[in-house]
Formats: structure tokens, C-alpha cells, sequence
């Protein structure tokens, strides 16, 4: 007999309660998706979830990463994915070269900005703790045909903060000037916005350079606080 617990219907039941009538519909028009909602919101998924893993004795990056998998694989509804994401940032997982095999297929399966702004964390987190092979991979990805990898590449460092790699960054960004994707574009100024809190006069320094290649949502965005 298999006694390997349902972790999707497990969820679920301590999600069920804090479905919001008629919530789930607006969810799903709101982010243009096939994947139905139950109607819950991300702030309580992401506590349930945090409860969830405590009440299993979740607490170690295997067991997490098991969950995470199983919860992503066999996922009815799209908080089950926000719960897979959710699994994956706690600090046991942090760094762990073990993860980014599932957020390579998070990026591609849910190919939609929820999920991939999601692990943007994640990706820098991954960069900080392993440069030497995260480093390469964004900057193959900041060319790569999928346009999911090329936005990552731009978002990863979102918050890098002081350790953001500048040299990296600016790759990502120059890579993606001429992009006419509204989401690249969209990554880009909010990339450069970002970093503008912590080095305001680099950011300023790029945008002068740049200026008249970037598109007016790119410019829109990166100036929004900063001038």
C-alpha cells in the first residue's frame, strides 16, 4: 500500500476554509490564465503554506524540495504552485544548487510573470552563493529565445542591493535594449528603478548612455523615484 501522503489534497484542505466567493474568477481574468484559482489570497497561501510545512516537519532542504516538486507536478489550482514557491524560500533552501532544477521548470512551465518574478529571489540567491556557475547561465539566458530567461536575467538581481554585480547587470540590460517584448521592457526599468535605491548615480550614468535606445516604458520606469 502506498502511504505516501497527498500533499496537494492536504493543502488544499487547510486552504478550502479561506476561499473568498467569487475571489477565484477575478484571479484568473486578472492574470489571463487557463490555471483556475480557488480563491485564496497570496498573503494567507503563503502563511497556510508556511504552517503546512511546519505541521509535516519540513525542515530540511530535501524535504522541501521533495514537497515543492510534488506540490509543482500534481498542482489543480495555481495557489498550489504559489505554495511550491513558497516552499522553496525558506532558509534551509537558500543557495541550494539542488533547487534550480525545478525553478529552470517553474520558468518554463509557468512561463507567465507571476511565477518567474516569484524566484527572482531565488536566482540572486543562487548568484550570491554560487557565482561562478549562476553567473554564466543568466548571461546565456539574457540572449536566450525564451523570453521568460531573458526577463530573469534582468530580475535577478532585484534585491542584490549593495552585492548586486554591476558588470552582469548591465550585460542583461544592454542584451535587451532593442527587445519589443512589453515584459522585457517592463524588466528593464524595473531592474534599473531598483538599483537606482542603492546606486542612484550608476543608474543615472546608464540611462544617459542608453537613453535613446530604450523604449519609453523602459525610461518610464527606471526614472519613476529617481529624478
Amino acid at each position: 500500500m502506498d502511504t505516501t501522503p497527498d500533499l496537494v489534497g492536504l493543502l488544499t484542505e487547510r486552504l478550502v476554509p479561506h476561499i473568498e466567493p467569487g475571489r477565484a474568477a477575478g484571479q484568473q481574468a486578472y492574470m489571463k490564465t487557463l490555471q483556475p484559482f480557488l480563491g485564496v489570497r497570496v498573503p494567507q497561501v503563503r502563511q497556510l503554506t508556511k504552517d503546512f510545512a511546519a505541521e509535516l516537519g519540513m525542515d530540511t532542504a530535501e524535504a522541501r524540495l521533495a514537497a515543492a516538486t510534488e506540490l509543482w507536478t500534481q498542482a489543480t489550482h495555481r495557489e498550489h504552485w504559489y505554495a511550491a514557491g513558497e516552499l522553496c524560500a525558506h532558509k534551509s533552501a537558500k543557495g541550494d544548487l539542488r533547487f534550480l532544477p525545478l525553478y529552470e521548470r517553474m520558468i518554463h512551465e509557468g512561463a507567465w510573470w507571476d511565477i518567474v518574478d516569484g524566484l527572482s529571489r531565488r536566482y540572486g540567491e543562487l548568484l550570491l552563493a554560487h557565482p561562478g556557475i549562476i553567473e554564466p547561465l543568466l548571461r546565456e539566458w539574457a540572449t536566450d529565445a525564451f523570453m521568460w530567461k531573458r526577463r530573469m536575467s534582468i530580475i535577478a538581481q532585484l534585491h542584490a542591493a549593495t552585492k548586486t554585480n554591476t558588470d552582469l547587470l548591465d550585460y542583461a540590460l544592454r542584451s535587451n535594449l532593442f527587445d519589443p517584448e512589453f515584459f522585457i521592457r517592463k524588466a528593464l526599468g524595473w531592474s534599473l528603478r531598483q538599483y537606482g535605491k542603492t546606486d542612484p548615480a550608476w543608474v543615472l550614468s546608464w540611462i544617459e548612455r542608453h537613453k535613446d535606445q530604450m523604449s519609453n516604458l523602459s525610461l518610464r520606469e527606471a526614472i519613476k523615484r529617481l529624478l
